[in-house]
This record gives structure tokens, C-alpha cells and sequence, in this order.
């Protein structure tokens, strides 16, 4: 396993992390338990969840079935685990966004769920505009001040939020955001115009997810061909047609170099600037060793130079703003 540190922090953590967003929507609790079992065997010490992640009426499913297995295991220490909040938890108004009282309220029911005393890494699930970053950043003081909460991070802001985020948290004196969960892969690559460098200015590590385009990165035109006859093999299979063109050109790539798409689309992501972990959602044990196999390889420049023909960047002329302002 390689591991690096967390952003700016000194937090070791493993350069893949277990997402758990399948826990109770795909996946049963004992599959889930399996999982959680075999990226710990593999030495994964950072776990991803949410707590709306899994939800049967508002339930949070995925994060009792993680509170479970550290029930059961009683290996919570050897995990770095983060959740999120943001996310509607009832029918309620005032149970969800980032006031500071859904913050405080919904990190005791996530501590509830997680059979835990503390949440290591806890995000803003979404930027919320109706709430001032002084009272967000009062909530998540109080919550490190008590013990409850250890870092805090963000998910789907973008490069300006970051900064403005960041900005309010220093006058406060405090740590502010250490990392920021984005959609990023080859196929969607317009955070590196403002998101990245913004970023890797400010010491925000980068977890990001949907590395494989919900699949597409996968083999799904190989996994297609295998099929059987009226069987579908991904839940992206209703966005193949759109990108089949260039998904063929990529496969005969990995072909070529001798690797599998998952394990290039993720390789790749960990050569990116400022990329913590990719956050991986394997279904299988299987799906998860697979995974594992990008920390052994390393992509050289010209297989590196025709993913970027394949998939240019979008700033043409470099990250924002330098991209447009000169």
C-alpha cells in the first residue's frame, strides 16, 4: 500500500479510499462487512461515507453497516474515516444545509450510526449560499473543540468557495478545509481549470470521485460485448452510445500497454497535481483488487500524452485564470 498525507496535514492516509456509497443501497450488510474486511487486509486505511448515503428513510444505511463492522471488528482506530453533512435527514427544513445547528445535530446522529466517538474527516457535502461561512465555521469549531470532529473538508465546491471558505476560516484562527471530494476523471476534466489549482494553492487535498465516469473507464464496451444477449452490465450503460467513439480508442489503448481501463483511469488520477485518493465504490471484493492494482503502476509520458489526445484538457492554455487572463 502507498500512502501520503491528507492535503496540508500531517495525516497518513492510504492513496486509495474505500467509498461506501454502495452500503445498503447495492449492497447487504454482511457484503458490506466483506468489503470493508478485504480493503483492510490490503491495507486501505481511509473510509468514505455520508450520511445520506444508503438511506431507507432517512436512515443512514451506510454508515450503521460501517458502525457495525467497527462493533464488530473493534478495529476503529485503524481506520481514517469521514462522512459527510449537508443532505436532507427528514422531511424537516431545518434538517438539512449547513446551519449550524443541522451541523451539530446531524454530527451526533452520524457518531450514533458509526458506533465511533469521533469522525476523523468530516465534509460539507454541498456549498450552501443561504448560510454565512462565520456561523458554518463556528459549528464545525465547536465540533473539533469537543473531540467530535478532527479535519474538516468539502465536496463539489468550487475554486471560488474554496478560496472564500478558506478565507473565513483564517479569521477565525482556525485550520480550515484540508480536502476537497470532486467529480474528476478523464472524461470529466473541467475541475483543473479553477478547482485544482485553487486547491493545491491552498493545501486542500484532492479525493476524487466518479474516477471511472460511473463505469465507463471500466471495459464497459468490452463488458458490453461480453454480455449475454438483453443483460445490462453497468448502471452507465444508458451513457455508452454518447461516448462509445473515444471509450473504443481507450480500450485499444489499455490494450496496448497491457492494462486493464480501471486500473489506467486510476493510475492516471494519481499522477494528477495534488491528488490525495481516489475514491474507489467496488461492489465485489473482486472489483476491489482490481482497484488496488493502480498503486503498482506507474502510466510514461507517451501513454500519458495519448490520454490527453484522447481526452484534451479543457484549459487549453493552463489552469484558471491564467488559462484566459494572459
Amino acid at each position: 500500500m502507498e500512502y501520503t498525507t491528507l492535503g496540508r496535514t500531517g495525516l497518513t492516509v492510504s492513496r486509495l479510499c474505500l467509498g461506501t456509497m454502495n452500503f445498503g443501497w447495492q449492497l447487504g450488510e454482511a457484503d458490506s462487512h466483506a468489503i470493508l474486511d478485504r480493503a483492510l487486509a490490503a491495507d486501505v486505511n481511509f473510509v468514505d461515507t455520508a450520511d445520506m448515503y444508503g438511506a431507507r428513510d432517512y436512515e443512514g444505511t451506510s454508515e450503521q453497516y460501517i458502525g457495525s463492522w467497527f462493533a464488530r471488528t473493534g478495529r476503529r482506530d485503524e481506520v481514517v474515516l469521514a462522512t459527510k453533512v449537508y443532505q436532507p435527514m427528514s422531511d424537516r427544513p431545518t434538517d438539512r444545509g449547513l446551519s449550524a445547528r443541522h451541523v451539530v445535530m446531524a454530527c451526533e446522529a452520524s457518531l450514533r450510526r458509526l458506533r465511533t466517538d469521533r469522525i476523523d474527516l468530516y465534509q460539507m457535502h454541498h456549498v450552501d449560499r443561504s448560510t454565512p461561512w462565520e456561523e458554518v465555521w463556528q459549528a464545525f469549531d465547536v465540533l473539533v473543540q469537543q473531540g467530535k470532529v478532527v479535519y474538516c473538508g468539502s465536496s463539489n465546491f468550487a475554486g471560488w468557495h474554496l478560496a472564500a471558505a478558506q478565507a473565513a476560516a483564517d479569521r477565525r484562527g482556525s485550520l480550515g478545509l484540508v480536502s476537497e471530494q470532486l467529480k474528476y476523471s478523464l472524461l470529466t476534466r473541467h475541475v483543473e481549470l479553477e478547482v485544482v489549482p485553487a486547491a493545491v494553492e491552498l493545501g486542500i487535498g484532492l479525493l476524487p470521485w466518479s474516477p471511472l465516469a460511473q463505469g465507463l473507464l471500466s471495459g464497459a464496451l468490452r463488458k458490453e460485448r461480453e454480455a449475454a444477449p438483453g443483460r445490462t452490465t453497468t448502471h452507465a450503460a444508458p451513457r455508452v452510445d454518447e461516448h462509445r467513439a473515444v471509450l473504443e480508442r481507450y480500450e485499444r489503448l489499455c490494450a496496448d500497454v497491457g492494462l486493464e481501463p480501471t486500473t489506467v483511469a486510476l493510475a492516471w488520477l494519481l499522477s494528477r497535481p495534488g491528488v490525495t485518493a481516489p475514491i474507489i465504490g467496488p461492489r465485489t471484493p473482486d472489483q476491489l483488487d482490481l482497484a488496488l492494482k493502480a498503486l503498482d503502476t506507474v502510466l510514461d509520458a507517451e501513454t500519458l500524452a495519448r490520454l490527453d489526445e484522447l481526452f484534451p484538457p479543457i484549459g487549453k492554455g493552463g489552469p484558471g485564470p491564467e488559462a484566459w487572463a494572459w
